[in-house]
């Protein structure tokens, strides 16, 4: 049995490019972080502690989580409208990183990757960052956007994979799990 500890429904849809045969399971973890941890080291360590709970459960275990990047700080999901508006300007006309760490678990073995992946925003004016708001989109994402909905008005270019930015950077994942 395949076993995605997730419960982003943007994680299901892309691990059905993989496969239809997975169940979803997610444990309440804790996802505090050491202070200075890069976002790689982050989204590496959030992966494994997401699929570390069902590492007996099943013949097969991912786990993965992704962050937004800039300037060196994590921007996590925002708390409230304030708060997306914060990270919306602070990506205004510039480059951030997208990391996704995927966890794979097979028995005792485990193995980790992460993806990172460059976004470039236009220059967003306070229309453009209430305009988006009012979507509700930046609620549940990290960095206050979701590139696969209404977020996609607000990127100007990426560089690297586009399903990492989306939650799950499907092709390495499978070329993982084919060459096991």
């Amino acid at each position: 049995m395949l076993i995605l500890a997730s419960q982003s429904p943007r994680r299901r849809e892309l691990m059905k490019l993989i496969t239809e045969d997975f169940i979803c399971k997610t444990a309440d973890v804790d996802e505090t972080l050491p202070d200075g941890i890069s976002p790689a080291e982050a989204v590496l360590e959030l992966s494994r502690i997401k699929a570390l709970p069902f590492k007996n459960e099943g013949d097969t275990v991912i786990g993965a989580d992704t962050v937004v990047a800039i300037d060196g700080k994590i921007l996590g999901k925002p708390a409230n409208a304030d708060a997306a508006r914060d990270m919306l300007r602070l990506l205004s006309g510039r480059e951030h990183s997208v990391f996704t760490g995927v966890t794979v678990i097979e028995g005792e073995k485990i193995q980790s990757f992460y993806s990172e992946t460059k976004v470039r925003f236009y220059p967003l004016s306070e229309s453009d960052i209430e305009r988006y708001i009012a979507t509700g989109e930046p609620f549940d994402k990290a960095g206050a956007y979701g590139i696969q909905g209404y977020g996609a008005l607000l990127v100007e270019e990426i560089h690297g994979d586009y399903f990492n930015v989306v939650g799950l950077p499907v092709s390495k994942l499978n070329n993982l799990l084919i060459n096991k």
